[in-house]
């Protein structure tokens, strides 16, 4: 897709993205999807930024505003507003490249400890975390 994480500390998170060809709709504006997609991901880089013990987490509930059409390169940046011990709860804003807002969004984040997937041989792992850091 192209997301470039900006930032993601003190359960903060900032993401980037310039728009492609393939991330339009009809009118050659960015789908509401990929919108979406971005917002999601910026606020659960916020809640496990935030995290002391660096769980995984899930999307459990998310609601986004969209204010207008978004082109160019958009700037996604979220923050924690609560934590507790299983749940994140957080906003976000996205901007186009003047600036301006295009959608707002806030979600609910449950925190996971890492579960085991199977390997190539049928072996369960647990796989590392591919954050940089």
């Amino acid at each position: 897709m192209g997301v470039r994480c900006l930032s993601a500390e003190m359960g903060k998170g900032e993401i980037l993205l310039a728009l492609k060809p393939e991330h339009t709709n009809t009118w050659d504006v960015a789908h509401g999807g990929v919108l979406l997609t971005l917002m999601d991901v910026a606020m659960a880089v916020a809640a496990r930024s935030g995290d002391p013990d660096d769980r995984s987490v899930v999307t459990v509930e998310m609601k986004n505003n969209f204010m207008q059409a978004a082109n160019g390169i958009l700037r996604v940046k979220a923050d924690t507003v609560r934590r507790t011990a299983t749940m994140a709860f957080c906003e976000a804003k996205l901007y186009n490249d003047q600036g301006e807002i295009c959608c707002m969004a806030t979600g609910t984040f449950q925190y996971l400890k890492r579960l085991a997937t199977k390997n190539a041989d049928g072996e369960r792992v647990i796989k590392p975390d591919g954050r940089q850091r």
